[in-house]
């Protein structure tokens, strides 16, 4: 597949052309609460293809690590740290369609025995804390080989985060523009290796877009943007594919967007979206003693104001342009 030419498309023209999604029923839920979405921060959730184990990483700043869960039955196994993190300050895990391979980012040495990327300098300070590459790992039969850092071409600044792999195996991040505001780029994986990264242009050029979540296809992307103004929170939009370029990004409404939603992830299905928010659910007074009971065993398990991840159907949107929710 070649390259695609990324072209800015009209937002009013792609507006009319599209149906509105129904989403008065579209409600997102906690994910694994008090498993895998816990009393710390969690995000970027990523399947193994049977949808059986899962991916994702733990983060209280500079603390991170990426963990592994099994599914058994109705529940998740508690979390273990993945055979290739720990080391190293990883996170941002995104698996290949089929499987056969995650790319993550990290902020271990590009080189064996170099120095951890520990941040970006600027006036002899470090302005931004969590420095990070993305690096490749192999699925070797019940296991995991070494990570292997993608090319400069890719990994051309310090803040390279956020992959999402494609079915052919190209990924999709984040990294900041020459204005430093953080865009997103697309590299091709052809015959082995990753080309020069093109731009992914997504409505108004000048807003900051971040964790791209693309369809194995690459028929439709999830991002969060700052398209509501500099200074307010970031949004969850969906775009579609159109043409060689891509459509006018679809706000996903008020339901999923509490909480400063960000990090999406697509589940196993293609059609079931993973976030991450720091949302919280509904107390009322006055209430029972045993629901008091309920609250504060929630609290104490995830509902505590920390980022989790949360999951919704993107049934409505999709089915608003004519794709079945199911494949």
């Amino acid at each position: 597949m070649k390259p695609f030419a990324y072209a800015l498309l009209s937002l009013g023209l792609a507006v009319a052309a599209n149906a509105v999604a129904d989403t008065r029923d579209t409600v997102p839920e906690i994910f694994a609460p008090g498993v895998v979405s816990g009393p710390a921060n969690e995000d970027s959730a990523t399947f193994s293809p049977d949808g059986h184990t899962v991916f994702f990483d733990r983060i209280s700043w500079p603390n991170a690590v990426i963990l592994e869960s099994h599914k058994i039955g109705h529940a998740w196994s508690e979390p273990r740290i993945a055979p290739f993190s720990g080391q190293w300050l990883d996170h941002d895990p995104a698996m290949a369609p089929d499987g056969s391979f995650i790319v993550f980012t990290s902020n271990r040495p590009d080189t064996p025995g170099g120095k951890a990327l520990d941040g970006v300098m600027a006036n002899g300070k470090v302005q931004h804390a969590a420095g990070g590459h993305l690096w490749r790992v192999e699925r070797k039969g019940d296991g995991w080989g070494e990570p292997v850092r993608l090319p400069d071409a890719v990994n051309s600044s310090t803040r390279t985060y956020a992959p999402s792999v494609a079915a052919d195996g190209s990924v999709y991040f984040q990294r900041p523009g020459d204005d430093d505001e953080f865009r997103l780029y697309r590299t091709q994986y052809r015959n082995g290796t990753y080309e020069a990264p093109e731009l992914v242009v997504l409505g108004d050029a000048a807003a900051h877009k971040l964790d791209p979540a693309i369809a194995p296809d690459e028929s439709f992307i999830v991002f969060d943007a700052d398209y509501a103004g500099k200074g307010k929170a970031d949004r969850l939009y969906i775009a579609f594919r159109e043409g060689s370029g891509w459509g006018a990004p679809v706000d996903l409404g008020d339901a999923v967007n509490v909480g400063d939603p960000w990090g999406a992830h697509l589940g196993p299905d293609g059609r079931t979206l993973y976030f991450s928010s720091h949302r919280a659910e509904k107390v009322s007074y006055p209430r029972s003693h045993e629901q008091a009971e309920k609250d504060l065993a929630r609290m104490q398990a995830w509902d505590n104001a920390s980022e989790n991840i949360w999951s919704v159907s993107l049934a409505p949107w999709l089915e608003s342009r004519g794709k079945p929710a199911h494949d």
